[in-house]
């Protein structure tokens, strides 16, 4: 068995592998490190690159295009080591990235997964959007880190050095012990993408599993390769993961009034995009709301093992407040001021 799989999910992303895959490669080495691309079906030449340009790294072939989500589930179903690294293809790392996430892991068996902090590839002072520093939630399931509130994304003077605690790890670069990965049931596949790592770590934190960013590992990412910011689809799929994630996992004594407040938080959404002129983001929303409600028959056996399995009610990382409230309202653009 390794001692650490990186895998990277790739589809139809030549130009990507051919940027980012040779300092993953040579910054990822080490005894029982592979590092893996597990091609999500593409048509283009992905495959040839990697076999024919980086013959050293493990090809995974799998049969279609699962998505994010199940994608990586089919990829570490023929993955066996201790732990491994979720990587985004959009993400270049650097010099003992790796060290430093496995050395912190080896020295608290407690904690199961763990992030890096992710700056931006694009302008490399300033924190990345999908996980800066260490993701957190409030109390309405709106997602935020310690270095970016919404559209705030602060400039990276060390200001989140220290290891802390995490309600979320990042996707575009999560580490995790794979036993426990397959324990909690890996990421959900009916996401396609997004929310579905948030959805992931609220499993663990509410199992007592402890997850952490260790900041003395720093990756650069893009961000946005995919599907870019305000994209509908993007819109389409954040609602309604975001709305399957709470039922899976607010406490009962948490759902009517939580989903009865994201009802109205969603409308407001919907009719800002509307009064922008933004007609097919509006429409994303309120498809995603649709859709959200054709789908919670078909998550209730989930919601019900989730619950059944909780230890840890009032989890580490989930804020009770709205940070829409205190962004928008009270002005706390920044992490530090919350």
């Amino acid at each position: 068995m390794k001692k650490v799989s990186v895998v990277i999910l790739n589809w139809n992303g030549t130009k990507m592998l051919r940027q980012f895959l040779p300092s993953v490669r040579d910054f990822s080495k080490g005894d029982g490190v592979e590092i893996c691309v597990a091609d999500n079906g593409s048509t283009d030449e992905s495959c040839r690159v990697v076999e024919e340009e980086f013959p050293e790294i493990r090809l995974i072939r799998l049969a279609r295009n699962y998505g994010f989500a199940e994608g990586y589930n089919k990829a570490l179903e023929q993955v066996e080591a201790e732990y491994v690294v979720l990587l985004n293809s959009d993400v270049e790392v650097t010099l003992h990235w790796l060290d430093a996430l496995v050395d912190y892991m080896d020295g608290h068996p407690d904690t199961v997964a763990c992030q890096p902090k992710l700056l931006s590839w694009r302008n490399k002072r300033f924190f990345e959007y999908a996980g800066a520093s260490g993701g957190f939630i409030d109390r309405y399931g709106y997602p935020f880190c310690r270095g970016r509130i919404f559209d705030t994304v602060e400039e990276d003077r060390h200001q989140y050095d220290d290891v802390v605690p995490v309600f979320w790890a990042t996707g575009a670069a999560l580490l995790i012990r794979l036993e426990k990965y397959r324990e909690v049931g890996g990421l959900d596949g009916r996401f396609f993408a997004h929310m579905e790592e948030i959805d992931l770590c609220w499993r663990l934190n509410s199992r007592g599993y402890r997850l952490v960013c260790v900041p003395q590992s720093v990756v650069y990412h893009v961000g946005g390769a995919t599907l870019k910011k305000e994209n509908p689809r993007k819109t389409f799929l954040n609602f309604r993961n975001n709305l399957l994630m709470l039922y899976k996992n607010l406490p009962e004594k948490e759902l009517k009034s939580v989903m009865r407040i994201r009802s109205l938080l969603d409308f407001v959404a919907g009719a800002v995009f509307f009064l922008k002129g933004d007609l097919k983001n509006s429409k994303a929303i309120f498809k995603a709301r649709k859709e959200f409600k054709r789908l919670r028959k078909d998550f209730a056996a989930d919601r019900t093992e989730n619950l059944r399995k909780t230890e840890v009610c009032e989890v580490t990382g989930r804020y009770p407040f709205s940070i829409l409230w205190q962004s928008k309202v009270k002005g706390k653009k920044i992490f530090s001021k919350l």
